[in-house]
């Protein structure tokens, strides 16, 4: 009798045993809103010890065109992810990568290439989800289970920041001011020559406390609709409407631009005494393109040469080599007299930009400085990242459809060095303009 009650309890014994059910899978990312140009943090509980599995972002812009990203993990003995700390094996990007999935968004498969995922409407939040998939899958391809997910909320602009549309005379533009009284450090941002309207950077400014005034110069509203000619004195309305705002500390404004904006930048701190620092990003330290104009003076713009692009098998333009060279005696006239700006510079390149020869252009504006006595000047150079250096997190878009030439253009680059470059140089510009702005 004893004998088979034992076997009768035997099953019930074994349960007993049996380890407990694992607990589901969870994904946190935190803050689940917070500034788009801080990271977040992103851990994974309740996998498998060594459990490998693909992590995913998924985000899509205003016009509802989706990107994607995807790294590789295994879980640690614990069962546990952390970002900040566990390296990716593989997919888009390998290494200890905290804001890996978010630099790494690229169109998706069904989406048209080389396009950028940048904000147009900076009041909106951009919405980006994460998933957690069973097991490893290759970019592109179908992604196995669904094991967690969260939604993660990028803000440009900060609560309290106020956006006033400008209008004022000629001049055009959006005035991003910070939450307060002030006043505050004046800031002008502006972007190359793909032209419009581009607010993001000078939102994110605002929320660091600057007042940031977004100015385009062509292509936006009454503005001409070509870059053929530029004046100055445009520019000059603009750092005095600036100078002058009474929420703006004074008694001198900065500036920051990349591309064609960044050569605009130095001219401004070069002719106009209301800017006294200026950030120059991937810019020519001669006047290109179109011809500049101030008073009774005017640099020429080099041109490039068609002749000079070459296109790859694939369609990509790589224009490298088809600006006028700015070293060569005929081109002098198109420099910019930089040695005559009272104020400073920050000079920020990617050692491998591929739009143009931004690492020699920094040399040549460095070599004229110090030709005249002047230290007046910080550079910061980055090997592998390309030309378009922007704030942190921003995916990085290797080949752009440039809007003017409707092709797709290279703007070189590595992506985790480009990124490293967006994140360290963010800071570095920030410290600058309190530096010389107050």
């Amino acid at each position: 009798m004893w004998r088979a009650l034992a076997a009768a309890a035997a099953p019930a014994r074994a349960l007993l045993r049996s380890p407990p059910a694992r607990r589901a899978a969870s994904l946190a990312v935190s803050p689940a809103a917070g500034p788009a140009d801080e990271r977040v943090e992103t851990r994974v509980a309740g996998l498998s010890p060594g459990q490998p599995v693909t992590l995913r972002a998924v985000a899509a812009d205003e016009r509802g065109c989706l990107f994607q990203s995807c790294a590789h993990y295994r879980a640690d003995s614990r069962g546990e992810l952390h970002l900040g700390a566990d390296a990716s094996h593989g997919g888009d990007y390998t290494g200890v990568e905290p804001m890996g999935l978010f630099w790494s968004l690229a169109p998706a498969g069904m989406e048209k290439p080389y396009q950028r995922l940048v904000p147009r409407n900076t009041s909106l939040p951009m919405k980006v989800e994460v998933f957690v998939h069973e097991g490893h899958s290759p970019p592109g391809s179908m992604p196995g289970p669904v094991v967690a997910k969260a939604e993660v909320q990028r803000l440009f602009t900060a609560p309290g920041v106020r956006r006033i549309r400008l209008k004022e005379g000629v001049v055009r533009g959006s005035l991003f001011l910070p939450p307060g009284d002030g006043p505050f450090p004046g800031v002008i941002d502006m972007y190359g020559d793909e032209g419009g309207l581009i607010e993001f950077r000078s939102s994110l400014l605002a929320t660091r406390g600057f007042a940031a005034l977004s100015l385009p110069y062509f292509d936006f509203e009454d503005l001409p609709r070509v870059l053929k000619e530029l004046k100055l004195e445009y520019f000059e309305k603009a750092a005095r409407f600036l100078q002058r705002h009474p929420k703006v500390k004074g008694p001198g404004v900065g500036v920051i631009g990349t591309g064609k904006g960044g050569e605009l930048a130095l001219s401004m701190i070069t002719f106009l005494p209301e800017v006294v620092a200026a950030v120059s990003v991937s810019g020519c330290s001669s006047n290109t393109v179109a011809d500049l104009h101030y008073g009774e003076t005017t640099l020429p713009g080099l041109r490039f040469d068609m002749k000079k692009v070459s296109v790859s098998d694939s369609g990509v333009f790589d224009i490298f080599e088809a600006l006028d060279d700015p070293t060569n005696p005929a081109n002098s006239p198109s420099v910019i007299p930089i040695e005559k700006a009272e104020g400073h510079f920050l000079l920020v390149v990617g050692e491998d930009d591929r739009m143009w020869k931004s690492s020699l252009y920094a040399e040549l504006a460095i070599r004229r400085l110090r030709q005249h006595g002047k230290e007046n000047f910080e550079l910061l150079s980055y090997p592998g990242a390309g030309h378009r250096i922007d704030p942190p997190s921003t995916p990085f878009c290797q080949v752009a459809m440039d809007r003017v030439l409707g092709v797709p253009v290279l703007g070189g680059g590595e992506s985790k060095a480009h990124a490293h470059a967006q994140e360290h140089s963010w800071g570095k510009i920030q410290e600058f303009l309190h530096l010389h702005l107050g």
